[in-house]
């Protein structure tokens, strides 16, 4: 029964990740195509943590950590570039 309803949920992430996909190429601003991917991000988590429970196996922790960490530091970077232009300011001589 447990086991069903994980693939069930892994199904619908699937399906929630093609969807958002979907935004993240149409968007129509930059804006929206970056809260898409977040949002790809934060389901491919989920679904590497239920495949992690199906199979019964802790291996996959370290995945969920790196692909977190990477997709926060990639909105950052996305939205300070949103914001001013750049993503690393540099101070010049004159």
């Amino acid at each position: 029964m447990i086991k069903s309803i994980l693939i069930l949920s892994l199904l619908l992430f699937g399906a929630a990740i093609a969807i958002t996909l979907i935004r993240a190429i149409v968007g129509p601003t930059f804006p929206d195509r970056v809260i898409a991917m977040d949002v790809i991000g934060v389901n491919l988590i989920s679904a590497i943590a239920i495949v992690s429970i199906l199979f019964q196996t802790k291996a996959f922790l370290e995945v969920i950590l790196i692909l977190g960490i990477l997709a926060f530091i990639s909105t950052i970077s996305f939205s300070k570039f949103i914001e001013r232009g750049v993503i690393i300011e540099r101070k010049r001589k004159h």
